[in-house]
């Protein structure tokens, strides 16, 4: 049974709507009208279901008895419909487009076929398994040679090089041995010998018995060819030994021979370096359950080993594997277009790994990886797409701290403070916008003010104004708090300095709702200044702060809530505020650790 992940909302973030055209008539039944409306009500309740897609799929498959050439207009549409949906929701499930694609040939013959292979193919672009049912489709139902050829072509610079691409490569030379094209299957086998991979010593046997055969021409280039005669024929002379042309191309052969067996030992050498790794993936496929931190493990030290050995094609097809695997981890996405931004001359390829990280896979919940893209756009000059992956972001998360402040930047680095403040001043005055959400941008706007402007009049102008309103923010007293500890002073100011500091804390204290753990954690930050800048009378003030925030509940801030409680007024915040009103916001990159390599169990997408 598939389950959905809670790991895995707002990837798409539209329910999906095509099926509302159809009125309820689904091309079947009352009965199977009523229930394809059921599902897909379930699928668009919650996008993320993986079975929920599968009912649908199976409803739409059984329609008129099961679909065919025969069936009505109205059902076919609604299968085609459901597929298109579900597999631009998953396009990395390969066994769905090839089910997809024969129930396109039952129906609609060959070329309605291909389409669904070619869309499959461009979806999962390493996948050895579409790729190798493409091709047998194509040997089927296609008579030209030189198309079927082109299309082997294609398929072996996206999959020729996996580990596990020997089903590929079977089924390229069972077409040439059907042409009886044995020059081809020769030089098919000529390439295969070189790649690691499984049941490579099978291929080179071939290869070695089908060399015996071919002229000398068709083994070496002409100038080895030469250097090997002239070898043969200079043994010859030195033994004193006339020997005939017969006798010549056998030693000759002999030669040519051993120099392939050197490749044989390289590319054995090669397969073994790999074979620990290989054998460690026990789902080379993608699934929307978590996998477990071993397979993460082994993937990232297949990688290392690959970017250790240095050859880009191979680094690349390595990668690419695993983003299929590891596609729902934008942990692994991360390291993807890092190493790709240290190749020259890829930026295409680098942007190319963010959106299909952003617009296929990683959630919208989880920002960091379209924050990367946009600073990647913006390194590049693409300020508008920048813009915009901030803007697409907030239609779904308008509450993201982070996504907000990172926009607000964009905007100061490249059109000045006043472009910055006006992205903060619009999500304050938005209605959607919670107030928890509006101190973290009243806290951004005064740090501007502060740092940017060099004005801290201003700064705390832009503290105190709306005090009252964010009273229930911990972010907004901790950014108060530290503004007023970080200004400057001397002996002469200390004591304004004191003022203004207790100011903000005896304020965080009488009006806000935040939790006592949370107004100690503030009431350390304080008694620290106390002691240690703190004048005469400031251990008074300490001893204070002490007794409220420390103290029994007879004698602390606990008994001033009960009174209040019991005056009728209403200090609690439910459950959900109070985690809003507590929570810290942190930067994407101020997340980032390094893997644990001991880590065990299911590895979570967040």
């Amino acid at each position: 049974m598939f389950q959905s992940s809670p790991a895995l909302p707002h990837r798409i973030t539209k329910p999906f709507e095509a099926m509302g055209d159809f009125n309820n008539n689904y091309g079947g039944t009352d009965e199977e009208n009523a229930e394809l409306v059921r599902l897909n009500a379930d699928v668009e309740a919650d996008t993320d279901n993986f079975e929920n897609w599968e009912k649908l799929i199976r409803a739409c498959e059984s329609l008129d008895g099961g679909l065919n050439r025969n069936s009505s207009p109205q059902a076919l549409a609604t299968l085609r419909d459901s597929y298109d949906r579900f597999l631009l929701k998953f396009p990395l499930l390969f066994g769905y487009w090839k089910k997809y694609a024969d129930l396109e040939f039952n129906i609609a013959g060959p070329e309605s076929a291909e389409i669904i292979y070619e869309r499959g193919c461009a979806s999962i672009t390493n996948s050895v398994d579409l790729w190798t049912e493409y091709c047998s489709f194509k040997m089927e139902t296609t008579h030209i040679p030189h198309l079927v050829r082109e299309l082997f072509e294609r398929a072996a610079t996206h999959i020729g090089l996996d580990f596990l691409s020997h089903p590929f490569w079977d089924k390229y030379l069972e077409y040439e041995t059907r042409q009886e094209a044995h020059d081809k299957i020769f030089v098919i086998l000529g390439r295969v010998i070189h790649i690691p991979m499984h049941q490579y010593a099978r291929y080179f046997e071939r290869f070695r018995q089908l060399a015996h055969t071919r002229p000398l021409e068709e083994l070496v280039s002409a100038e080895e060819l030469a250097r090997y005669r002239a070898e043969v024929e200079g043994e010859a002379i030195q033994l004193g030994i006339q020997k005939t042309e017969l006798e010549i191309e056998r030693d000759i052969r002999g030669k040519i021979d051993a120099s392939f067996y050197l490749i044989f030992q390289n590319t054995q050498t090669e397969t073994t370096k790999r074979w620990t790794y290989e054998a460690e993936i026990k789902r080379p496929y993608f699934h929307v359950t978590e996998l477990d931190h071993s397979q993460l493990i082994n993937w990232r030290k297949y990688l290392d080993f690959e970017e250790a050995e240095g050859d880009y094609n191979r680094i690349v097809v390595l990668y690419e594997r695993c983003m299929v695997t590891c596609a729902l981890y934008d942990d692994m996405w991360f390291r993807y277009a890092r190493w790709m931004t240290g190749q020259e001359g890829k930026e295409e390829e680098v942007r190319n790994i963010y959106l299909r990280a952003a617009t296929l896979f990683v959630p919208i919940s989880r920002p960091g990886i379209r924050l990367q893209f946009a600073y990647f756009e913006e390194m590049g000059d693409r300020v508008d797409r920048a813009r915009a992956i901030h803007e697409a972001v907030l239609d779904t998360l308008p509450d993201s701290v982070e996504m907000i402040v990172s926009w607000a930047n964009l905007e100061r680095r490249q059109a000045g403070l006043d472009a910055a403040i006006a992205v903060l001043r619009a999500q304050i005055a938005s209605p959607t916008v919670s107030i928890y959400t509006k101190a973290a941008c009243v806290t951004e706007w005064a740090t501007l003010l502060w740092k940017v402007k060099g004005s801290v009049d201003e700064a705390r102008a832009a503290f105190s104004k709306d005090a009252d309103a964010y009273a229930d923010s911990r972010h907004f007293w901790q950014q108060w708090l530290d503004f007023e500890l970080q200004q400057p002073t001397n002996s002469e100011m200390e004591s304004k300095h004191l003022e203004l500091v207790k100011r903000v804390f005896t304020q965080m204290c009488n009006k806000s709702r935040l939790s006592l753990g949370i107004k100690q954690d503030l009431g350390r930050i304080y008694m620290n200044y106390l002691q240690n800048r703190g004048g005469k009378e400031a251990m008074k003030d300490f001893l204070s702060v002490d007794r409220q925030l420390f103290g029994p509940r007879s004698v602390s801030l606990a008994a001033k809530a009960k009174d209040s409680k019991e005056n009728g007024v209403v200090l609690e915040l439910d459950s959900a505020s109070r985690l809003k009103a507590e929570s810290r916001f942190y930067n994407y990159y101020e997340l980032h650790a390094d893997p644990d390599e001991n880590a065990q169990g299911l590895a979570d997408f967040n």
